[in-house]
């Protein structure tokens, strides 16, 4: 990017500009004050009128034009007036070229101050000869200083002036910079050290320049990158979470491979050990197509999903289950329902859904599914006849881990609830849990209907 478009360059060369204007300014002022009150040398008109006359009885107009010269260098024209008109000519205001005349006729010692910081004196002088004339001089101070002393004493108070505002306008140009970078390099520090939830906060974003948007993405590269890690272990506790179980019976299936004796009976085992094998890759499969999903990551296919038939199918699966329990599972569902998503991770969340059902129903109970459309949206629910959940704890439910007070004998590491949260949310869903009446929780699975389009 282009300096000029920078917002910082332009605050700085404007501060520092704006610093020695003021400082021009006031050293100027300063200047005049200082030399009008501090020079202890006051011009003495009467001796400087004196001095003229002398030069001009010594050696006449020439050597009045040289003394004329000489007090010019040293800030005051001056010059003689006999009968009226000037022995050398000197540069007058025309207010003041227009007064001479009067203030001559008066043939008495003036001295006026028409304009601050601008002298006019009007002396009689008495030349050896005895001829009266008129010293006429005008000065822009009241002392006697040169010009080139005058010229220092300003440079002087400039530099002093200049340095003291370029500093303080430095100080606060490096107070507001610093402030900044400060922040952001204290929440690199803390971000370096683990801890992702540091940001730099609105301390370093309040200016308006490179360094405020630099801040503001530094706070959004963090937000983002705390947001990719807890994502990233959340898979990983999900991921532990389901493959232990599919992991745990094929080492057992193996064992009774290996311990058996008979080879057709080995085969059955190995053929189900490689199920469980197709079973852990697509479990993986899923799990990553979910992560997909979360994070935003392209290559999950969305398509319509007919849930009720879906939800046949994982009842179908979860039916040996079931009956081992003697758990009854009904199914009430009104026609088709379409929805837009992935089929694989909606199957998984329902397969979660009824197993818990099942894990925390009575033997011989009964656990009651049913799927309903209305208003844009299609309402999975199932409820069981289980001890329910403490009010306290509903709302911690769908949190990863989180294992209530009634779960202490289920099998099981509290992240089935959460995948089943996660990916209602990946379809632009969500879940909701409560106490049935009559003993039992209900959980209800909401999803948006497909698009006529798309169905």
């Amino acid at each position: 990017m282009s300096p000029f478009k920078s917002s910082l360059y332009w605050r700085l060369l404007i501060s520092f500009c704006a610093a020695n204007l003021l400082a021009l300014g006031v050293g100027g002022m300063l200047t005049r004050r200082f030399i009008e009150y501090t020079t202890a040398v006051e011009i003495n008109w009467a001796t400087l009128g004196q001095g003229a006359d002398q030069a001009y009885e010594g050696g006449g107009r020439a050597a009045l034009a040289e003394w004329s010269s000489q007090q010019r260098r040293e800030g005051i024209d001056a010059t003689l007036y006999e009968q009226g008109q000037p022995l050398v000519p000197i540069r007058l205001p025309k207010a003041v070229e227009g007064s001479i005349p009067t203030w001559l006729e008066q043939k008495r010692d003036v001295v006026l101050q028409p304009w601050p910081n601008l002298y006019v004196a009007v002396q009689q002088v008495r030349g050896d000869d005895g001829q009266v004339r008129q010293l006429v001089a005008l000065s822009r101070t009241h002392s006697r200083l040169r010009p080139q002393t005058r010229q220092t004493i300003f440079l002087a108070i400039q530099g002093v002036l200049s340095l003291l505002f370029i500093g303080m306008v430095g100080w606060w140009v490096a107070r507001s910079v610093a402030r900044p970078v400060e922040a952001i390099s204290r929440a690199t520090r803390r971000m370096a050290s683990g801890e992702l939830s540091a940001r730099v906060g609105p301390g370093g974003r309040r200016a308006h320049d490179e360094l405020a948007e630099l801040a503001r993405d530094f706070d959004a590269m963090a937000e983002r990158i705390e947001a990719l890690v807890a994502h990233d272990r959340s898979v990983l506790q999900d991921l532990s979470h389901e493959l232990r179980s599919p992991l745990a019976r094929l080492h057992l299936i193996l064992d009774l491979a290996r311990r058996s004796n008979d080879a057709r009976e080995a085969a059955g085992y190995f053929q189900q050990a490689e199920d469980e094998i197709g079973r852990l890759d697509s479990m993986t499969g899923e799990m990553l197509a979910l992560s997909r999903l979360e994070g935003g990551i392209p290559g999950v296919n969305r398509e319509p999903v007919e849930l009720a038939g879906l939800l046949g199918e994982c009842v179908r699966r979860a039916g040996v289950e079931a009956r081992a329990r003697a758990i009854t599972l009904a199914v009430s569902a009104a026609g088709a329902v379409t929805v837009s998503g992935n089929e694989l991770l909606l199957e998984r969340a329902i397969d979660n859904l009824i197993a818990n059902a099942i894990k925390f129903s009575p033997v011989g109970g009964r656990v009651e599914l049913s799927i309903q459309a209305e208003a844009g949206q299609a309402t999975l629910a199932i409820r069981d006849h289980g001890p329910g959940v403490p009010a306290g704890e509903l709302e911690s439910l769908f949190r990863p881990l989180f294992r209530g007070s009634n779960a202490a004998r289920a099998d099981g590491h509290g992240l089935g609830l959460a995948i089943v949260q996660r990916v209602a949310r990946a379809h632009g869903g969500d879940i909701h849990a409560g106490n049935a009446e009559g003993g039992g929780l209900v959980v209800q699975l909401r999803l948006p209907l497909a698009a006529e389009h798309d169905a």
